[in-house]
């Protein structure tokens, strides 16, 4: 080994550039070496070589070698024959991501590009083989023993920690004799962490305050920290959304160059530009998004053409046009990777001068947009479709409950809204329900899991909860969304292009066995869990029954988890073999990204036909025939890395609200124990049950 290392420091010396590396910085990731190695098609490349494929500039020579050289010492990569970089021997070793439970010890999760190197399911950690790993790090794990009958764990030691997922915690100060000591929040770490002498930056026992780990505990060696916030006193107001954002290193605020970036591009926006764009401004178009919607980036219109059928017009806001590759403002939204909606405020991706001003489809004004059009038969075909650059100009903004007692008692808003709104609004809802109908015949399965709305009163604090009604409005918008992402996901797979995909795996055959033992228990008939239609129908009988919600949380605990990847997985609870997210660029930076593609694909067919004209019904004016598509090309690598970093900070967000709301309903009943309240049991395991309050 170690004469292969100097081999790597003797190409290093001959390539390498002599200049202060200290200055230098490495424009690719450790995680996109990776991913490049790990490629199905990769061929075993000597360093150098290596190098040149990946693009490496050779100032940054030295750096990618000693990169490669950590790769090598953590086991990640080898060498093979000849010196080249290859993928390690898959036995015995895989990386993965540690989640800690409160016992000690926990579980490891293969890295999904590794396959977890042909090992079933999460790894089981024993408490003194964690060493001092912590929840979300990275880690280097030797399996050590393989799963003894199907269902169960693989078992491992932890190696090395690759990657911290961070040093800093939030937890409550307390005073324990001399010291001050920090219990930090949730189950990351069981006992409490000494951070020197008390009152450090005037914390007081009971204040909740930011630490900085210094040393890591580990088996029978306690954690040492530095105080280096302090949030303030526990229950006051603000301080539990506060403590979160910091939990989660959610970013709070923009650096001072996207807001600038963001107001040149405010000041640059001509709205009577409409070159390259195809004008929708004297359409009728509506938006309808919930009553509290901080930005709305998708309207829709909708046509019965003569003879039958149908044509849908979605139209999604611009965004790419503003957010550039490689600005302040890209920088800043790539980094978030999503909006954040928390109970009391909202944490956006972008700039509010452009996600609630510019690129906000507001009633009345003039806005870029790239609009999806699509034909359908009577019975819901896709007969064609097409993607665009628009501008638009919103006719109405509905919320959901306006637009859904207007589409009931359409006689009650003569006067107060204009015909064509209102006949608009009925075409939608016949359309969506023919686009429905089609799904749930491919296998759709159409999960009935309600969000909670908390209910805050003005400091923060939680008073009551309601479920947000889920309507035939929603259902409408989803229709035509998911409608959009499969048309776009289509225009981009017929150019054979690489773009960031939604893709949702099948199930676990195993756990869909259990949930079908799961529901037979309770009376529902189920003979094969694997068959999409027989769950359409558990799903269906459950509709009026008070375990609806257990059933449903049930499916979804079988499934697996979306995620953002370039591979063609499909999306399995949707029944789409061709999936992307297009329709809210404002908060999901894949989508994003999905919108500066198609501006590189028209840019590349700017001298073809084939778009669409007023000449047709539907817009179409002939068959296009694509160009070659060489300089729309798409790194592989990178879009592997983005995947897996937007699906990252996409649960991100979510772990975090889903703690908040639990942090605010737990701190308003800390002073009702013994409180009786009606709830319903949506699992049993075998150390007890989870129940979900009616009320709370």
């Amino acid at each position: 080994k170690s004469g292969r290392e100097n081999s790597i420091q003797k190409e290093a010396r001959v390539a390498g550039s002599p200049r202060d590396q200290s200055q230098v910085t490495m424009s690719i990731t450790a995680h996109e070496i990776l991913a490049h190695v790990r490629h199905e098609g990769y061929q075993p490349l000597k360093l150098k070589a290596l190098a040149r494929k990946l693009g490496v500039p050779s100032p940054e020579y030295r750096i990618f070698r000693d990169t490669v050289k950590s790769l090598i010492q953590q086991g990640r990569l080898e060498l093979g024959k000849s010196r080249t970089i290859r993928q390690p021997d898959p036995h015995g070793t895989v990386t993965g991501v540690f989640r800690g439970i409160r016992a000690g010890g926990g579980f490891v999760r293969p890295h999904l590009k590794e396959g977890g190197h042909g090992v079933p399911g999460d790894i089981y950690i024993a408490k003194d083989s964690a060493k001092d790993a912590a929840s979300g790090d990275e880690v280097l794990v030797k399996v050590t023993k393989r799963p003894s009958s199907p269902g169960r764990n693989p078992e491992g030691k932890i190696l090395e920690i690759i990657e911290r997922a961070t040093h800093q915690f939030v937890g409550t100060y307390l005073v324990e004799g001399d010291q001050g000591i920090v219990r930090v929040d949730g189950t990351i770490f069981n006992d409490p962490i000494s951070v020197g002498d008390p009152g450090a930056k005037g914390a007081k026992p009971g204040d909740k305050v930011v630490i900085e780990m210094v040393r890591f505990p580990a088996a029978g060696m306690p954690g040492e920290a530095v105080l280096t916030e302090l949030l303030g006193a526990r229950g006051a107001p603000g301080v539990d959304t506060l403590s979160i954002i910091r939990e989660f290193g959610l970013p709070d605020h923009f650096f001072e160059d996207a807001l600038a970036d963001a107001r040149e591009q405010a000041h640059k926006f001509d709205e009577t530009d409409f070159s390259g764009r195809r004008d929708f401004t004297g359409e009728t178009v509506v938006t309808i998004d919930p009553t509290d919607a901080r930005d709305f980036d998708d309207a829709v219109h909708v046509h019965r053409l003569d003879g039958g059928g149908w044509l849908l017009g979605v139209h999604i806001a611009d965004v790419a046009h503003f957010v550039r590759p490689h600005t302040a403002l890209d920088r800043e939204a790539r980094k978030r990777g999503t909006s954040v909606y928390l109970p009391d405020r909202v944490l956006p991706m972008i700039p509010e001068v452009i996600s609630n001003g510019l690129a906000s489809l507001q009633e009345g004004v003039v806005r870029y947009t790239k609009t999806a059009l699509m034909e359908f038969s009577d019975k819901g075909t896709l007969l064609q479709s097409d993607v665009m650059p628009s501008v638009i100009r919103v006719t109405k903004r509905f919320d959901y409950e306006t637009a859904m007692d207007c589409i009931k008692h359409p006689h009650k808003y003569h006067g107060r809204i204009a015909g064509e709104v209102r006949a608009l609004l009925d075409r939608m809802r016949k359309l969506a329900g023919i686009l429905r109908d089609r799904r749930r015949e491919k296998g759709f399965l159409e999960l009935d899991l309600p969000e909670v709305k908390l209910e805050l009163d003005e400091q923060g604090r939680f008073h009551a909860a309601h479920l947000q009604e889920h309507d035939e409005s929603h259902q409408i918008i989803e229709e035509f969304m998911l409608s959009a992402n499969e048309a776009v996901a289509q225009y981009l797979a017929d150019r054979d292009l690489l773009f960031i995909r939604r893709v949702h795996g099948d199930p676990d055959p195993y756990k869909l066995k259990a949930f079908a033992e799961f529901v037979r228990a309770i009376g529902y008939k189920i003979k094969k869990p694997q068959s999409r239609f027989e769950l359409q129908a558990v799903l269906a009988q459950s509709e009026t029954r008070p375990d609806r919600y257990a059933v449903h949380y049930g499916l979804l605990r079988s499934m697996k988890r979306a995620v953002y990847s370039p591979e063609q997985l499909g999306h399995y609870a949707i029944a789409s073999d061709c999936y992307c997210h297009f329709t809210s660029p404002i908060r999901r930076y894949p989508d994003l990204l999905v919108h500066r593609l198609l501006d590189r694909v028209w840019q590349a067919e700017k001298k073809g036909s084939g778009v669409f004209s007023a000449e047709h019904p539907s817009g179409r004016s002939g068959k296009r025939l694509p160009p070659p598509f060489s300089k729309v090309s798409v790194d592989e690598t990178e879009l592997i890395a983005l995947g897996e970093h937007c699906t990252y900070t996409e649960r991100r967000a979510a772990q975090a609200e889903a703690e908040l709301k639990k942090m605010k309903v737990l701190t308003f009943l800390a002073d009702k124990i013994g409180l009786e309240m009606k709830a319903v049991i949506t699992s049993v395991e075998e150390f007890g049950f989870f129940a979900r309050s009616v009320d709370y």
